[in-house]
């Protein structure tokens, strides 16, 4: 049983194993579908939460994050790392944990690891994206970054937005490999290209989701033609961009919370107004998603806090139906809440 907020001494904990078996008992692609569901619904409620920029820490080889929101019931954050030079000792560049918690107690309510949990949350976020601002019938995707998210995004596409082709491109030819190895027998064709270029021909979708700190041009403008949907993932902190300006200047971009964006996303090239649309104002039919079949369309991803808060209670939300959690001792409960000390006297014996 999975305690109760009023009266809780220990708290569910999804441990990465868990949330592997979670997943596989779920299937990765309803998960993915599921998620996009629960983010939906809650940027239709985008009014309710707190908003704020995510909480930095910048060094010269990463970034450590944390990312709060609440909605008035239930409190949630998320820390995060962001250090792309960690694969050359054999690291992850991305590792995250998240908690949520009860606002009228101050109780936690979950613990999760969010290092996979935010892999899919990302790729459910950029599909449900793509499934308001993509040209319509798309079957066709460049993915520009075959690292750690790609595979992900990938599904996220295929399980959301239909899409049954998927054209891989990375600096390391390994990467690629790797992708499209997990990648087989996943319901996709899956073409191997040896350039940029030659990813995104034919593609009506294209994903870039690089690693590197750094201003990087993925895309230069004379690459992108009218009529795609590009969805940028990978520049996400001050300092590392994906797109050449140019290409900005030619979209309607779309964010999730421009105090962040402007700061981590790819309009950090752009002057401080320069008109951007906020995504969940399109899913409320508050404002035009993509205008014509000619226009190119710009999803600048960064993550923001209420997607992490969405994953969170979705997990919470599947704990009882498959089982797979452990419990932590975290909060203290002596018999009297006056006398905690008398609770740590009591335990000698």
């Amino acid at each position: 049983m999975i305690p109760s907020p009023s009266k809780q001494a220990y708290v569910p904990f999804v441990s990465v194993a868990n949330m592997m078996k979670l997943v596989h008992a779920l299937g990765i692609e309803r998960v993915l579908r599921d998620l996009v569901e629960e983010i939906e619904a809650d940027f239709l409620r985008w009014g309710e939460f707190d908003k704020t920029p995510r909480i930095a820490s910048h060094s010269d080889v990463g970034v450590i994050e944390l990312m709060p929101t609440s909605d008035g019931e239930t409190y949630g954050f998320k820390y995060v790392n962001g250090h792309p030079s960690n694969t050359k000792a054999g690291l992850q560049t991305v590792t995250a944990f998240g908690l949520l918690a009860d606002v009228a107690t101050g109780y936690p309510l979950l613990l999760s690891e969010m290092t996979i949990l935010t892999a899919l949350r990302t790729a459910a976020t950029s599909a449900m994206a793509a499934k308001w601002l993509a040209p319509k019938g798309a079957t066709t995707m460049a993915l520009i970054g075959n690292g750690a998210q790609a595979e992900f995004q990938a599904l996220g596409f295929k399980a959301v937005c239909g899409i049954t082709d998927v054209r891989l491109y990375d600096i390391d030819s390994e990467a690629t490999r790797k992708c499209s190895a997990n990648l087989a027998g996943r319901g996709l064709r899956v073409h191997a290209c040896a350039t940029a270029q030659e990813a995104i021909m034919g593609a009506q979708i294209i994903t870039t989701v690089t690693a590197d700190k750094l201003y990087a041009t993925i895309l230069t403008d004379n690459m992108v033609g009218e009529g795609v949907h590009i969805n940028a993932v990978g520049g996400d902190c001050p300092g590392k961009t994906e797109l050449h300006r140019d290409i900005l200047l030619r979209s309607g971009i779309f964010v999730e919370y421009p105090p962040q964006t402007r700061i981590e996303g790819e309009i950090q090239q752009l002057d401080a107004d320069y008109p951007v649309t906020e995504l969940w104002q399109v899913i409320a039919g508050h404002a035009t998603g993509r205008r014509d079949a000619k226009q190119i369309t710009l999803f600048d991803s960064v993550g923001f806090a209420i997607e992490d808060f969405s994953a969170l209670r979705y997990v919470r939300s599947k704990l009882q139906e498959t089982g797979f959690f452990d419990t932590l001792d975290m909060i203290a409960d002596p018999d009297d809440p006056r006398d905690l000390f008398g609770m740590l006297l009591r335990s000698q014996g």
